[in-house]
């Protein structure tokens, strides 16, 4: 792949080079949101590509050797990716920085986690048991646990290594056979990982990696019936596009779609804290995550000494070159998502909110897509308090009483993340088991581990990243009924105790 010129799909085992001279090749361009520069282009692959990647890859799954390898095997493969994911770390952070935009400082974090979702699932595969059920009677009955085919992951830009690297360490772990579509958008750094998982052992044809949009590329993926399983993370509108075409082939999905995330702030909380919370919750990836806290809501005894002091560090936030490490606040994706969060502003000034800062798009040094961290007093049910905006527009409203908290907090269709900040224990446990969310942090936010699931409830989506669930639902159950006792008697002139059932 060279990042310069064109990136281009990795297919068996190789990164399929066309020319740009090509006339049946329709390229598609990948901008450096920060500074609007030509980063590469990709193609965008065909439906006769797609179909015929396809066919590859269910062949790799019926003959080939990874759905069939030892447990001890992926457990090598998936952790020596790992170790080299590692040692080529300076270059995923480089490209994720590049084509997201992202302030490097957040990169480092980020990527440097990366790597142990390789190594959780490597461990599950190895040490994943099946079960004997207390079937009654003279009969063993086993479970097991098998890979359930070709499976196809359609992944966001805004993180573009870590939520690939999630599906794709699931399903690999588990034995299947992947195509990841990674966002036209951000795909440079998972493009990159096909050779990483090929050096590691992973046989030729078990991940493939295509390029194109999801309107094209994604539906023609997404619409083959021969999949297994869809797993995608991304809107509400993706998902109702694949749902139906993937209900009629009976293919399952697994999606995660967004939120709307409350950060819950009590009385209790000292002030100066919990304006960190903030801070961290809304602006991290300039609010271009799934659980951006995007609303805050504070209780009315603590509200006028929060905000005031919220809105005094908000505008001493350093928007800047990403590649700079004193830069806190990062590009948005593209120009359509300054003029989303511009629309926001505007509409939740008209319905009544009031500005407190930030509010309007900027650049650095004249290029580029930035937006001012921006905070708006608002009602609970402005439009801006109900809908996502993937930007860093974010909602304060204020809370007269715990249950007004609670109410607001699961007032929206989305139940993704939430996170509640208080210093009573009691309330603490009391308020996170009535917010209804997938995920509910105590005195944090963003918090992600391999082990840990992740998916939300209501609009938010359907299934779990990570942890013992995702893998399952990466493999299907064989159910081996050993009888050496019930005698097949049924027919016998002399029944007896026949057993039927």
């Amino acid at each position: 792949m060279d990042s310069g010129l064109q990136a281009y799909s990795w297919v068996n085992g190789e990164y399929s080079i066309r020319s740009e001279d090509d006339p049946s090749a329709k390229l598609i361009p990948i901008i450096n949101p920060a500074t609007e520069e030509l980063i590469a282009k990709i193609e965008i692959t065909s439906s006769e590509a797609v179909h015929d990647i396809v066919s590859k890859s269910l062949h790799a799954f019926k003959n080939g050797p990874w759905p069939r390898a030892d447990s001890s095997e992926r457990f090598a493969v998936l952790s020596k990716a790992a170790g080299m994911m590692r040692e080529r770390m300076h270059d995923f952070i480089r490209y994720e920085a590049m084509q997201t935009g992202r302030p490097i400082r957040e990169m480092r974090a980020q990527l440097a986690r990366i790597p142990e979702w390789l190594e959780y699932f490597a461990s599950l595969a190895r040490t994943m048991e099946g079960r004997v059920t207390p079937f009654k009677g003279p009969v063993v009955n086993t479970l097991t646990r098998h890979p359930l085919g070709v499976v196809a992951q359609i992944t966001p830009w805004n993180h573009p290594l870590l939520i690939a690297t999630k599906k794709m360490a699931a399903a690999l772990a588990a034995g299947n056979c992947v195509i990841v579509k990674p966002s036209e958008l951000a795909p440079l750094s998972v493009l990159m990982m096909g050779k990483i998982f090929q050096a590691a052992g992973l046989p030729d044809g078990a991940l493939q990696i295509i390029t194109g949009t999801g309107p094209e590329t994604g539906k023609y993926l997404c619409q083959d019936r021969r999949l297994a399983k869809i797993d995608l993370t991304g809107g509400l509108g993706t998902y109702r596009a694949i749902a139906p075409a993937a209900s009629q082939n009976l293919i399952s999905i697994t999606a995660e779609l967004g939120g709307k995330a409350p950060v819950c702030i009590f009385e209790s909380m000292a002030v100066g804290r919990a304006v960190q919370a903030a801070l961290f919750a809304s602006f991290i990836a300039s609010g271009q995550t799934c659980v951006t806290g995007s609303r805050i809501l504070v209780h009315d005894k603590i509200y006028d000494e929060f905000t005031a002091l919220l809105v005094e560090r908000t505008k001493k936030l350093r928007i800047g070159d990403p590649t700079l490490d004193d830069t806190q606040i990062g590009a948005v994706i593209n120009k359509a998502a300054v003029e989303r969060c511009t629309k926001f502003v505007a509409e939740a000034v008209s319905e009544g909110g009031k500005l407190l800062c930030g509010g309007s798009p900027t650049t650095v040094t004249g290029k580029g897509f930035f937006f001012h961290p921006t905070l708006i007093e608002t009602s609970a049910t402005s439009s801006l308090s109900c809908n996502e905006v993937f930007g860093p527009v974010i909602a304060i409203i204020r809370c007269t009483s715990e249950d007004d908290m609670i109410d607001v907090a699961n007032s929206t269709n989305y139940a993704l993340g939430a996170s509640v900040w208080t210093n009573d224990f009691a309330q603490a446990h009391r308020v996170a088991e009535k917010i209804e969310a997938g995920i509910v942090w105590i005195n944090g936010h963003h918090l992600n581990d391999p082990s840990s699931p992740w998916g939300g409830f209501k609009e938010s989506g359907v299934g779990k990243e990570n942890g013992i669930e995702a893998y399952e639902s990466y493999t299907k159950v064989k159910s081996t009924i050993i009888n050496y006792g019930i005698l097949p008697t049924w027919f016998d002139d002399d029944v007896g105790t026949s057993r039927y059932g």
